[in-house]
């Protein structure tokens, strides 16, 4: 057996399977080994019944005291077990007569499954996995399994039996020739294949606990593994990159000077010191490469418009690419008010501009007369062609693909050079993390707001208190203030997502007939969700009801109220059965 070998070398799998697999990306029997449990059962030791406790998957073994049929709502079969020390009752939705025949009273059942514990302290199963013996002396323990049970990741047509099976014939051939380990033997007290084995197949003494939890040495071992190869990948990564060549940029500063002047403010300490980071960057012979990590309204743009001006002074182009065209569009407005004052030709490209309008767009771009270019995705589409990119601007990176950004990132590369790059993002990553997840990037931080700024204030509230929240924004509308209502993810379905937000706008327009409520969600047209955004932005809608449309970056700064109603369907453990908001204030 070879780590490439195909999957359809093992027993069972034939090609049928093979393609359901697939849906795993479980091809090889590599695929099958690291294919690693999500969690844990225990189905090695019987359980006393007088030792259950809720919410805990455990066998029990006993004898059947009474079996009823009983009719509510539906029928239910009721079972009830005992062992000597307690008793638990098994209820049965769906059965037959021969299930309810073989569960007489004296039967010996063997059941597994997870106990619920009722309000008066009673103990019962729900559909429980069980097996009967009717035999005086019939020793049940014997089937016990001498391994607990791994749960793996499965999909449609795969049965968590079938991943077991396949993934004990992996680790039964596993040898320590087919995974050389890479790591010092001092540093870790698991060999490679001994840690795959224990984490697919753990004895009875390992902690389930640990191994549900992740903290398993093994477990440790694979995880450090692991973090270790994308860390030195990204490195191996940024190597290769800082051996490119890239334009050296120095300014005279005079488009920078120009540019402060018209600020009405004055730009923080640590603006200022993530600005010396960039120029630092930007005058060196490979490509910069750092991320700008600051809350929202701590002056990122403002950041990001200098180092821009900086290098279209030398002589080059620019470009900011936003992940949404209502971000980008805010981009579009706000730079352009800054830069064509000073002589700088700032152009715009999104899906929405097609026609003459767009190929008169990619020419200017392509001739260089287009300085600095603010779009979506769009600019990296292949037909857009700058004359000399030298400095790359990407806001809430996250939500581009690798491939997307490398593309525009060639976008440079046609003069000869690769640009300089300037990653913006208001998603707070500790530093450690960040420095984990993107160790090809230099890190900036602007942890310093602007004078006069309020603090923001974030609350937790029940459905309980919808009322309350309800009463809140409508005092902020009297006052002249406005607020968003935002409807999150339901079950990642767009079309719901929707739903929600039209539903919510109609009961809110209801319960507040004196508030302008207006609704802005994905599925609207462009056109009109910048009517929508235009008309708040204007002061002329006092609610906006959306869906996370407009979750980053929309600058409205009269807008000091912010609900996120976040479903009951998101399945949070505390908030079963009601809808929780999240009110941000500032």
């Amino acid at each position: 057996m070879h780590l490439s070998d195909s999957i359809t070398h093992l027993k069972g799998v034939a090609p049928a399977m093979a393609e359901k697999l697939a849906k795993l990306q479980l091809y090889t029997i590599q695929d099958v080994l690291f294919h690693l449990p999500s969690r844990y059962q225990d189905r090695t030791r019987v359980t006393a019944m007088g030792a259950l406790q809720d919410g805990a998957e455990v066998v029990v073994e006993g004898e059947v005291e009474y079996a009823e049929v009983a009719v509510r709502k539906r029928r239910i079969l009721s079972v009830q077990i005992t062992d000597g020390t307690g008793s638990l009752q098994l209820s049965f939705f769906h059965f037959n007569q021969s299930q309810k025949d073989a569960l007489q009273r004296g039967t010996k059942v063997r059941c597994f499954g997870e106990v619920k514990q009722s309000f008066n302290g009673a103990f019962s199963m729900v559909h429980p996995e069980y097996r009967t013996g009717v035999a005086p002396g019939m020793d049940l323990h014997k089937d016990l399994e001498d391994r607990l049970t791994a749960i793996y990741p499965a999909t449609d047509g795969v049965q968590q039996g079938t991943l077991r099976k396949i993934a004990l014939q992996v680790v039964a051939g596993l040898n320590a020739d087919m995974l050389p380990d890479l790591l010092p033997a001092k540093s870790t007290e698991y060999s490679l294949a001994d840690a795959l084995r224990l984490v697919h197949q753990p004895k009875p003494s390992d902690s389930v606990y640990q191994l549900t939890e992740g903290i398993h040495p093994a477990q440790q071992r694979l995880a450090f593994e692991e973090l270790l190869a994308h860390h030195l990948s990204m490195q191996q990564m940024r190597q290769r990159i800082q051996a490119e060549p890239a334009v050296t940029i120095q300014s005279s500063g005079k488009y920078e000077r120009g540019f402060r002047a018209q600020l009405p403010f004055q730009l923080t300490k640590a603006q200022e010191r993530v600005v010396a980071d960039i120029k630092t960057d930007m005058a060196r012979s490979y490509p910069a490469l750092r991320l700008v990590q600051g809350d929202v309204g701590s002056g990122k743009t403002v950041v990001a418009a200098i180092a821009a001006v900086n290098a279209i002074e030398a002589g080059q182009q620019a470009a900011l690419m936003a992940p949404t065209e209502l971000l980008a569009e805010q981009h579009y407005a706000n730079l352009k008010s800054w830069c064509e004052p000073l002589g700088i030709a700032v152009g715009w490209l999104s899906g929405r501009v097609k026609g003459k309008a767009r190929q008169a767009v990619l020419q200017q771009l392509a001739d260089g007369e287009i300085q600095l270019m603010v779009g979506t995705h769009a600019i990296f589409q292949d037909e857009v062609v700058f004359k000399n990119l030298a400095l790359l601007i990407v806001d809430e990176q996250h939500r581009f693909g690798v491939h997307q950004r490398l593309a525009l990132r060639e976008k440079g590369e046609a003069s000869g050079f690769s640009p300089h790059q300037v990653i913006m993002t208001a998603t707070p990553i500790p530093r450690t993390l960040a420095m984990t997840a993107y160790a090809d990037l230099d890190y900036s931080v602007i942890d310093e707001l602007p004078p006069g700024r309020t603090p923001v204030k974030t609350v937790a509230l029940p459905e309980s208190k919808r009322d309350q929240v309800i009463q809140r924004i409508q005092q902020a509308c009297t006052s002249g203030k406005q607020a968003y209502w935002v409807c999150t993810l339901i079950e990642e379905s767009e079309a719901l997502q929707c739903q929600a937000a039209e539903d919510t706008a109609l009961q809110l327009t209801e319960q507040m007939p004196d508030v302008k409520v207006a609704l802005v969600h994905g599925r609207m047209k462009a056109q009109e969700k910048q009517q929508v955004m235009a008309a708040f932005k204007a002061g002329e809608i006092d609610l906006l009801v959306a869906t996370t449309v407009i979750e980053v970056g929309v600058d409205v700064p009269n807008a000091s109220l912010m609900i996120m109603e976040m479903p009951s369907a998101w399945g949070c453990r505390n908030y079963i059965s009601c809808a929780v908001a999240w009110a941000v204030e500032r």
